[in-house]
């Protein structure tokens, strides 16, 4: 069974539709990226991974739970499947450890020993445990996006959904991002990614997905899509995103 399935889904804002028709499913272990233009639907499609976004027709199932089904607790999926958006989401207010441990209590039920046990093993896993003490504010954007990072793990994702993780990072705190999901995607973690970093793609990704217009045009495995994309859209975009 996969662990992600995505059957047949779409979506509208009014009369727009966003999503037409989107099926692809992402097995255990498996990294998959997802790009495209601008407005193609990519950051849609991963929020109705986990219920973020609503969508009205077709389903989501993850590790056999449907997103679909109104019966399903999503608050509960949802701490099962790790997000990291674009905007770091940390609370500012709050010291890294305190952002590492708060949902690890209040969602999981953890003592607070245990959540900040794990909290600091996180922050030294991305590079981070010497800034522990500090709040998100006396953080580079690419400190920050990695204690995201640290924080989504720390609930003991079955899966990880990158939204674009460095598309607000300036240029020299991108690799610093890039290279903790390339050391996860290496430990085995299930992953979509949506991302224009097609190094990244090109390195870790078993499959890459390829929307336009709210439809999946390609699915393909890396080197085919790499290689030789059968959509002129797709090769259009390579073309574009490969020359920089």
């Amino acid at each position: 069974m996969s662990m992600i399935e995505i059957r047949n889904i779409s979506k509208w804002y009014g009369q727009f539709q966003v999503l037409t028709d989107c099926s692809t499913n992402v097995e255990k272990g498996e990294v998959i990226v997802v790009c495209g233009p601008s407005g193609s639907g990519k950051s849609t499609l991963i929020k109705c991974v986990n219920g973020l976004e609503p969508f009205q027709t077709g389903d989501v199932v993850v590790d056999g739970i449907s997103v679909a089904d109104p019966k399903t607790n999503l608050p509960k999926l949802r701490s099962r499947v790790g997000m990291v958006f674009q905007h770091f989401e940390l609370f500012p207010h709050m010291k890294i450890t305190e952002n590492l441990a708060i949902a690890q209590v209040k969602v999981l039920g953890r003592g607070q020993d245990e959540a900040r046990e794990r909290a600091l093993k996180l922050l030294d896993r991305v590079g981070l445990a010497a800034h522990a003490h500090k709040y998100p504010g006396q953080l580079s954007g690419g400190q920050q996006q990695r204690v995201a990072i640290a924080r989504a793990l720390a609930m003991d994702p079955i899966a990880m959904l990158f939204d674009e993780p460095t598309s607000a990072l300036d240029p020299e705190m991108i690799n610093e991002v890039l290279d903790v999901m390339v050391e996860l995607a290496q430990e085995g973690m299930t992953m979509m990614v949506v991302t224009h970093e097609m190094g990244f793609a090109r390195k870790v990704a078993h499959r890459v997905i390829f929307m336009d217009q709210g439809k999946i045009v390609e699915d393909d495995q890396k080197e085919a899509f790499f290689g030789s994309p059968r959509s002129e859209r797709a090769q259009v975009f390579l073309s574009k995103i490969l020359q920089h």
